[in-house]
């Protein structure tokens, strides 16, 4: 396999949040899949392709590894399948830039979470930064309340917060020793996704041009990219990955307006703003310190 530098993990990264970034637009083109039956198709083909995915980069004992995981590995995988879950439900239920917006705390959040949890110490540039960040999700939300059901805000909200707890299970595992593989917790995610919605899912109403869209999410915009940034995890360090993934935010809002007309609000566009320059401010200030 192709020895992964540092330029070549940044274009890798840019590539992954291009891919991530599509869920929005192609959500918006679906034609009778709808709630939880998107959620199921898109995790269903998320599972199909990781388990073509693993035997290939790492053999057939991950699958055997997988049962030795530890609790951490699984705690992971219920946090990732709450993040597939809750984040096409909120693109159903609510624009696809209030969404983006919302899971871009999750940088600053798993900050909070790893110092009340696992005694992290937090700078004070990042708690200027999470106070920076709720004015802008206030001033988002604020602005437009009368207009977003609260079951989406609050389903958004569910994103970022699994992914705090997810990435502070983690490092907490690493500190005593238990590197946790993220890959096959994404599996994990997946397997969980799938079972918990089918119930939901029923009875199936997706057509095949739906099933041909959630089946591009879940290998293009799920699994692949998912494996990838954990390989460039490797490489990068959590200022740069989390910079990087912030075009996530800015690509999606783009194809979205693009490519389904679904132009942001002004108090989106503003209140994004802030988030994304407290986090921007935070984590080049964090890399400086670094090096």
């Amino acid at each position: 396999m192709l020895k992964l530098t540092h330029s070549r993990a940044v274009v890798l990264m840019v590539a992954v949040t291009l891919m991530w970034s599509i869920a929005g637009v192609v959500t918006r083109h679906l034609e009778h899949a709808a709630s939880f039956e998107v959620t199921f198709w898109r995790s269903f083909f998320t599972l199909l392709a990781l388990l073509v995915i693993l035997p290939v980069l790492q053999g057939r004992a991950v699958f055997a590894s997988m049962r030795h995981g530890g609790r951490a590995l699984w705690i992971s995988g219920v946090c990732w399948s709450v993040m597939f879950t809750a984040f096409m439900v909120a693109l159903v239920l609510m624009p696809v830039a209030n969404v983006l917006v919302t899971m871009s705390v999750g940088p600053l959040l798993t900050a909070l979470f790893a110092r009340v949890f696992i005694g992290h110490h937090i700078a004070p540039r990042t708690w200027a930064a999470i106070a920076v960040a709720g004015l802008g999700i206030g001033w988002m939300y604020g602005s437009q309340m009368a207009g977003l059901p609260l079951l989406g805000t609050l389903v958004a909200l569910c994103v970022p917060v699994a992914a705090a707890v997810n990435w502070t299970v983690v490092q907490h595992s690493q500190r005593h020793g238990h590197a946790v593989d993220l890959v096959p917790a994404v599996l994990v995610g997946a397997v969980i996704s799938v079972v918990a919605t089918l119930p939901l899912a029923l009875p199936f109403q997706a057509s095949f041009y739906d099933l041909g869209l959630l089946a591009l999410l879940g290998v293009v915009q799920l699994a692949i990219p998912c494996v990838l940034a954990v390989r460039c995890g490797r490489v990068l360090k959590a200022p740069e990955m989390a910079l990087l993934g912030l075009l996530e935010v800015i690509f999606g809002i783009l194809l979205a307006w693009l490519g389904a007309g679904e132009k942001p609000a002004p108090a989106v566009l503003t209140g994004g703003a802030l988030v994304i320059g407290a986090l921007v401010f935070n984590e080049l200030l964090g890399w400086k310190e670094q090096k």
